[in-house]
C-alpha cells in the first residue's frame, strides 16, 4: 500500500475519535512497526495533525478540535496531477499578488503557509517551493484591493453596483449601474461579467479599469448561466458576442508541433494534413483577440477562412509595416 493511501486511512481512523492501537494498524495497513511510526510522525510534524499517545489505552488519539472550531490541518497527496499543481500554484500566486494594500496580510499568511506545506510536503512557503516552482505573470495589471473587495462582496450578496469605468480602447469614461454575475480570471487579469442596466445587455468589464465602485442597496438581477455562456463565453477570448463565426487556420510544420499541443478554445477542432501542417478550426464572435494571437505566429500561420478575418490580419500587418517605415505593398504579392 502506498504511503498516500496509508496516510488517508490513518487520518480517517484518528478522526473517528477512537484510540488507534499500533498492532491493529500494522495488520490493517500491512506495514512494520517502524513504518507506522514514521507515518504517524509525518501526520504530526509535517501536516500539523494534533496526535497524542494515550498511555492508558496504549494507542494514538487525535486531540480536539475545540468545539465549533474547524480543524486546522488538511492531508495532501504526495503527488499531484499537472492540473492540481497548477491550481495550487495559481491560488498561491493570486494570494501573494492580490494584497496590494497590505490589508489582508494577517489573514493571507497562514493560508500561504498551508499552501507551502501542501506543495512542498512540509517545506515552508516562499522557501524551497518558491525557489523550485515559479509562476510568471505577463501583462498582469494592478488591482485596487478595496474595489476588488467591493465587487466580490456585491457579487456574492447579489447587490447592484454603480461603476465609474474607463473604456481604454476608446479612452472614454462612463458611469454604469450593473448587476454583477461572475468574476473571471483570464490571462492573469480579472474581468467582471455583469448585466448593464444602461445598455440593457450583458457586458464584460476589466476590473482594473473600474476607477470607482459603490455598492447599491438594490438587489441584482440574475442571468441564467446558459445565457451568460451564450453571450460572453461562446466566442474567442474575453470578447463577447452572439454571432459566432468559425476561423480556420493553418500552421507551418515547425510551428504546428507547438500549436497542436495548445488549447485555444474549448470547442476547437484540429488535425494534421499530409504535409505535416496543423489545421485549427475554432469559433469567435469578435476578431480582436484572435487576430492578436494569429499575429504572434506570423509568418508560420495562414488564415484560410473567413475572408474578413484574413483581411483584418493583413490590414494589421500593413499598418505595422507603415508604422515602422516598411513597404506594406510587399504583403499584396
Amino acid at each position: 500500500m502506498a504511503q498516500t493511501e496509508r496516510l488517508y486511512k490513518l487520518r480517517h481512523w484518528l478522526d473517528g475519535g477512537g484510540c488507534l492501537r499500533p498492532a491493529w494498524a500494522e495488520r490493517e495497513l500491512e506495514v512494520s512497526k517502524s513504518t507506522l511510526k514514521r507515518d504517524i510522525q509525518h501526520l504530526r510534524e509535517r501536516l500539523g495533525m494534533p496526535i497524542d499517545w494515550d498511555a492508558e489505552h496504549a494507542g494514538w488519539r487525535r486531540r480536539g478540535p475545540v468545539a465549533n472550531e474547524p480543524m486546522q490541518y488538511e492531508l495532501p497527496g504526495l503527488w499531484f496531477s499537472a492540473e492540481e499543481v497548477q491550481a495550487l500554484l495559481t491560488m498561491q500566486h493570486l494570494l501573494s499578488h492580490l494584497d496590494a494594500g497590505g490589508l489582508l496580510g494577517p489573514h493571507i499568511a497562514p493560508l500561504m503557509q498551508r499552501f507551502g506545506r501542501i506543495l512542498g510536503s512540509g517545506v515552508p512557503a516562499h522557501a524551497e517551493v518558491a525557489r523550485r516552482i515559479r509562476m510568471h505573470s505577463v501583462g498582469a495589471r494592478r488591482l485596487n484591493l478595496p474595489q476588488f473587495q467591493a465587487l466580490g462582496s456585491a457579487l456574492l450578496r447579489r447587490q447592484r453596483l454603480h461603476l465609474h469605468y474607463l473604456a481604454r480602447g476608446r479612452n472614454e469614461r462612463s458611469e454604469r449601474e450593473v448587476s454583477p454575475q461572475r468574476l473571471i480570471h483570464y490571462r492573469d487579469n480579472w474581468y467582471l461579467d455583469a448585466w448593464c442596466h444602461q445598455r440593457q445587455a450583458l457586458r464584460s468589464f476589466s476590473v482594473d479599469a473600474i476607477e470607482q465602485v459603490r455598492v447599491l442597496a438594490h438587489p441584482a438581477i440574475d442571468i441564467d448561466d446558459a445565457e451568460l455562456d451564450a453571450v460572453l463565453g461562446a466566442g474567442y477570448g474575453i470578447f463577447a458576442g452572439r454571432q459566432l463565426q468559425r476561423a480556420r487556420l493553418r500552421f507551418a510544420p515547425e510551428r504546428a508541433r507547438w500549436v497542436a499541443a495548445e488549447i485555444w478554445h474549448p470547442a476547437q477542432h484540429g488535425r494534421w494534413d499530409a504535409e505535416g501542417r496543423w489545421l485549427l478550426d475554432l469559433p469567435y464572435a469578435d476578431p480582436r483577440e484572435l487576430v492578436m494571437d494569429i499575429l504572434r505566429h506570423v509568418p508560420d500561420v495562414e488564415v484560410l477562412a473567413p475572408q474578413e478575418l484574413e483581411d483584418e490580419v493583413r490590414r494589421r500587418l500593413q499598418a505595422g509595416l507603415r508604422q515602422m517605415g516598411g513597404l506594406a505593398g510587399d504583403l499584396d504579392e
